[in-house]
């Protein structure tokens, strides 16, 4: 068994060269939370879920953009309420939020 239930990734890249990037959309605050959300809802730890940073996942133009191991599962999203039907839906009852996957 993995180490965690759901390992999920925010890419938060910030690009130089103007191109577009998840950054620009707030990734970061939104990376944070759902780590703030997993936290409060008891689903972090070992055998759980682990929310992280990554750096450019290269699919920042549906951006943007994170992806949940061990399925490799993408979603884009845009809101609180968003991360909100993932962390309900995939990682608590194991759905796919087909609305929001890319």
């Amino acid at each position: 068994m993995s180490y965690y239930r759901y390992h999920v990734f925010f890419c938060t890249n910030q690009r130089s060269d103007g191109r577009e990037c998840c950054q620009d959309c707030n990734a970061q605050a939104m990376r944070d939370y759902a780590k703030a959300q997993c936290k409060a809802l008891g689903l972090n730890g070992p055998r759980k879920v682990r929310i992280n940073s990554a750096g450019c996942l290269d699919r920042c133009s549906e951006g943007p953009v994170m992806v949940i191991y061990p399925e490799g599962t993408w979603y884009s999203y845009v809101d609180h309420e968003d991360i909100d039907e993932i962390l309900d839906k995939h990682l608590q009852q194991g759905e796919i939020v087909k609305r929001l996957q890319i």
